[in-house]
């Protein structure tokens, strides 16, 4: 049950230098999964922040939950990228407690609330037992705007025969 890079970039769409997971270790279909991402100085982003004193930004922090919660509710069964988009809704009570740096194995833990086409989902980052970060939010799956034109002209077609 552990997924490494090449099967998590069939089932996300994110690319580098924006696809934060570099390993999933483990899920229980609709309520947890556990991913891991490791931290390296030469991260495009840290380049910039902070020169000297490079840390993982806090929004990075709460994008790599998100795309765990969205591997998630790919392995469950309820999110489909190929037909379908995984957007924020809502960030909530999201705390940054110390910094991530170059060198860190971070574990990213995400349990589901909730999931269908609005999920909730509680999440924490930890670097050796210790948790680094956390947060709930909210998405919602909508599906592809090219998926919407194809169902479209299908449904066309079919009215048209």
């Amino acid at each position: 049950m552990a997924l490494d890079i090449n099967q998590i970039q069939e089932m996300l769409p994110h690319r580098y230098p924006f696809l934060f997971i570099d390993r999933v270790l483990s899920w229980e279909v609709n309520q947890s999964i556990h991913a891991r991402r490791l931290v390296s100085v030469s991260d495009p982003i840290l380049q910039g922040h902070f020169p000297g004193n490079p840390i993982v930004p806090g929004v990075v922090q709460v994008e790599a939950m998100a795309q765990a919660a969205a591997l998630l509710a790919q392995v469950s069964g309820q999110f489909d990228p190929k037909t379908q988009l995984c957007l924020f809704m809502g960030i909530q009570e999201a705390k940054f407690r110390a910094p991530m740096i170059p060198g860190d194995i971070v574990d990213i833990k995400v349990e589901a609330l909730r999931l269908g086409r609005i999920g909730k989902f509680s999440g924490v980052m930890e670097v050796e037992g210790k948790v680094r970060s956390s947060a709930k939010f909210t998405a919602i799956i909508e599906r592809r705007p090219e998926a919407e034109a194809d169902a479209a002209e299908g449904a066309a077609a079919e009215a048209n025969a």
